[in-house]
Parts: C-alpha cells; structure tokens; sequence
C-alpha cells in the first residue's frame, strides 16, 4: 500500500507540533467549543477522540455519526474524515503514530477491519473515568522537561486494553472478526492489490487456500461474500477519489483498474443508485 499514489490531502503527525521531534510519538490536545475540518482528508496516523460532552458530527469514510457525551471515535491510518464540533463540545485527542499504533494494535485484539466497523461508540462513566484519567496523565507526563516514554507506552497499553474490554462488552459480534486470521489477512491484501486485481481467485491464491474455502470463511465469518469484501475496497477508494482528489472521472476509471467509463459508471451506479459525476457533485 506505501507503494501507491495519493490523490488527498495527507497530514502526517508533524504537522501537529510546533517542534517535530520524539515527541511526534504521540501527541495530546484538549478540545474545546466549536470547531469546523471542512475540507475532508487523510492522516498517516491512529486518532482516539474521548468526548466529554458535546454535540455536531464526525464523517468518517463517507458515514456520519452524531457527537454525544461520553463517546470514543477511533480514525485509522489512511481514513477519510471531517467534523463539524458545535460550541459545548469537551474533548481529548490522543494522535498516536504509525510506528507507535502497530504496537498499540495487539492490545485491542481483533483487527483494525472490526473497530472500523463501530469507529464511534458509547462508554459507560465508569470507563469515561478510566479513559480520562489515562489522557490527562500522558498530558502531564508530556509537559515533563524529561519525558519518559516507557510510562506513555505502558498508558497507551492499557487504554488500548479498556477499549477492547468495552468492545467485548458491547458488540455481539466482535468474535467473527476475530475467530479466523484468514479475514484479517484478506482484508490487508485486497488493500495492497484492489486496484489491479478483484477476482476472489488470485487473493485465495495468496492465502494458499482454494476460492471456494475463502467464500465460505467471508460468509460464516462476516456474513458476506468475499467478492463483497472487494467490492467494498473499491467504492471506498472511488468514493474517496471521487469527492476529494482533483482527479477527472476518466482518471479515476484509469487509476481504478477499469476497462472503461462504462463498465465504471455501472459498478458505481449498481453500488450506490448513483452515477459517478452525480455523486461527485453531491453536496
């Protein structure tokens, strides 16, 4: 995936202190009253936001969710995201980099596939309590002329930690994504090659197993086909091109792998009821 161009705005964890240094690790910032991102973009790295209280919106990939008291959102590398945060809005936001999130990921268990499923979600105020009480304390430990950065990994371990105990708690099927690796695989292959290839054959080629065994593994697992999974890549990535690169339709069919306008303007239209330039010019 580091192999492929980028078309959005990507904002790389730098960007966000005055003094890129180690401290670019991880970054914390208290947000407060409204706040507007209008134009969407990318990060290169893991965002946890602990709302206090609050209200607006939050649009990641495409779907919006409410702001409300007590909530997480997570945002991954390479998710497209926007937010409109009203005036009463409380908020702590721990940005977290790529080197640091691969080692923080183990701690949540199941696959960055799963949470983006359920990216926002309640917690109860004995977690509120929990979570930001480990925020505030990386804040401090972050102000220290010398920070030691053992203490910061080891908070970081254990709000990953609270974050997968709430998952258990409240989402049923955290186990499907959970109870074969083969998923979890996939998905990072389709990412690596969705461009080029989307036939269920060559990933379970890849995967060392048989097309018809990959099928049965998406549906007893995630209860779709793996085609489906593959499908979804590329809207994802249409979707993206299409509302925020520079990049004509006709490009974007050629970027996309597609034989022509035709045949993109049909895979699009089946997926959404759109066409590509109808959706393009969706406000």
């Amino acid at each position: 995936m580091d192999n492929q161009r980028e078309y959005f705005p990507v904002l790389n964890i730098q960007e966000f202190t005055e003094a890129p240094s180690e401290l670019s690790n991880l970054l914390f910032h208290e947000l407060r009253g409204s706040r507007q991102i209008a134009e969407p973009h990318k990060h290169d790295f893991f965002i946890i936001l602990l709302f206090e209280q609050g209200s607006g919106s939050h649009t990641i990939d495409f779907k919006s969710y409410a702001v409300e008291q007590q909530q997480v959102h997570l945002l991954f590398p390479g998710q497209v995201h926007q937010w409109e945060f009203q005036e009463t809005t409380v908020c702590y936001q721990l940005m977290i980099n790529r080197e640091w999130f691969e080692r923080f990921l183990p701690d949540l268990r199941f696959s960055s596939l799963y949470y983006q499923q359920h990216p926002v979600f309640q917690i109860s105020d004995l977690l509120y309590k929990a979570l930001r009480y480990e925020f505030l304390a990386i804040a401090q430990e972050l102000k220290d002329k010398t920070v030691l950065w053992e203490i910061i990994q080891t908070r970081s371990k254990l709000i990953g930690l609270l974050l997968r105990k709430t998952f258990e708690l409240t989402f049923s099927d955290f186990e499907k994504y959970h109870s074969n690796p083969i998923i979890s695989k996939f998905v990072q292959l389709i990412d690596l090659h969705f461009k080029s290839d989307r036939s269920v054959s060559f990933y379970a080629e890849k995967l060392h197993i048989s097309a018809n065994y990959l099928n049965i593994v998406c549906k007893k697992g995630v209860n779709i086909a793996a085609s489906t999974l593959i499908h979804d890549r590329i809207l994802l990535e249409s979707k993206r091109l299409l509302k925020i690169s520079e990049m004509s339709v006709k490009d974007i069919v050629y970027e996309l792998g597609f034989y022509d306008h035709a045949s993109f303007s049909k895979f699009f239209k089946n997926q959404t009821g759109m066409t590509p330039s109808q959706f393009k010019e969706q406000g």
